[in-house]
């Protein structure tokens, strides 16, 4: 049995390994085909009037050369005149990388979400109730996006982003007064995500099945099918950045760990958006500086403001009482810390030591003191969700005996 409990949290590693790779390769593929297509689309110009071209029904055409080869790609306003006997769809992009995502929330979070879904200082919950949490704000995300989606408000762009911009935000600031900070934006991240795949599975596959079915039948195909794909594909597009940072932000606590995470959050993604907007509009030939501008100074904005303050210096402890004050910090520690940054971690779901940082001896306590003042100290993101119940108290002792190693190294 000791051996089956030792298996398991390793294999559960591998299988969040794995998992993670797989969700990374499909997310790259499908981003990477949405941006492909948003640009092809703002790209393409039309044909002259009354050449073999328009005449045909072509919309617009571009040259490429990738590769070695020339490209010529054209896009028809509603359907070719035939229906073509092989037909790619983009849609596997998208459904392996929600389900590798799904996976992955579930190995990394709901298998154990006492350490990382609930923060006790936010909100005291059980893990199902963590769970339950998490998955609503998936289905509840998606409803009220896809209500919106098929309101008057639509029709009025602007007032439609501004509009689902304040959804998502607000999910973000209801998230973060119920979960930890990092699931907090990992659940902002999901919600989109989810948004995303859905628009493919229930809009864009079903309304290109309906045209195909159209001309295989004979019938000239409904034009407001491709209208509503293009729409949903094109809120995809301006979803992209958001997510990606999200996918990445669990390595930065500065930012989830901060008392107004769900504020930082709307402004990274904000500039996200006003970045991606500026490619948008540079594809169709418009050079708009005042988009990248706006996201650059929003990301400045963000970084002065979290900026940590500056430590006040700390009076030097008397040679006589160093020794003493390092077994009062190993044992902070050893009780804290260890638990997980251990070469034998003993915390449930924890096969080896996050990041590989152990603190097993005073070699490698001192080694990673900075990275120990950052994570306790500052940020107050370690322990993970304060599971080892380390006190301010302890927190303020710690601080000091790191301050002053920092001191020495300088």
């Amino acid at each position: 049995m000791d051996v089956l409990a030792d298996l398991i949290p390793y294999g559960l590693e591998w299988l969040n390994l794995l998992v993670r790779w797989l969700h990374v390769i499909t997310g790259i593929a499908w981003i990477g085909a949405s941006f492909y297509f948003v640009w092809l689309d703002n790209s393409i110009r039309p044909p002259a009037p009354g050449s073999e071209l328009a005449k045909k029904g072509v919309a617009g055409e571009l040259w490429a050369v990738h590769g070695g080869g020339f490209y010529n790609p054209q896009k028809y306003l509603v359907a070719p005149s035939e229906l073509p006997k092989e037909l790619h769809w983009f849609k596997w992009e998208a459904y392996s990388t929600w389900l590798s995502g799904f996976a992955l929330l579930t190995i990394a979070y709901y298998f154990n979400a006492q350490a990382m879904m609930i923060d006790k200082s936010v909100a005291d919950l059980s893990s199902w109730q963590a769970i339950g949490i998490g998955i609503a704000t998936l289905v509840i995300g998606w409803t009220v996006y896809d209500l919106l989606c098929r309101s008057p408000l639509a029709r009025h762009e602007l007032w439609f982003g501004v509009t689902i911009f304040a959804l998502i935000v607000g999910a973000a600031y209801v998230l973060t007064h119920l979960l930890s900070g990092r699931a907090a934006y990992i659940h902002v991240g999901a919600m989109i995500g989810t948004i995303m795949v859905a628009n493919v599975l229930m809009l864009i596959i079903p309304g290109q099945r309906k045209m195909v079915e159209a001309m295989a039948a004979g019938k000239l195909p409904d034009p407001r099918h491709g209208q509503k794909a293009k729409q949903r594909s094109v809120h995809n597009n301006y979803f992209t950045l958001p997510v990606l940072f999200i996918m990445i932000s669990n390595h930065y606590a500065m930012t989830y760990r901060h008392q107004h995470a769900w504020l930082v959050l709307a402004m990274i993604m904000a500039a996200g958006v006003f970045i991606r907007h500026f490619f948008n509009l540079r594809h169709k030939g418009r050079v708009e500086w005042r988009y990248p501008v706006i996201g650059v100074a929003l990301l400045l904005a963000v970084a002065v403001a979290i900026a940590p303050k500056r430590p006040a210096a700390v009076a030097a402890t008397p040679a006589s009482e160093q020794g003493a004050a390092f077994e009062q910090v190993r044992a902070i520690v050893a009780q804290r810390c260890t638990t997980c940054h251990s070469a034998h971690p003993t915390q449930a779901g924890f096969a080896t030591a996050p990041a590989g940082i152990m603190f097993d001896n005073e070699t490698e306590i001192r080694q990673h003191a900075a990275q120990i003042y950052k994570q306790a100290i500052e940020l107050k993101a370690m322990p993970i969700g304060n599971l080892t119940n380390m006190t301010e108290a302890e927190r303020a002792q710690l601080g000091a005996w790191l301050q002053q190693n920092l001191q020495g190294k300088k």
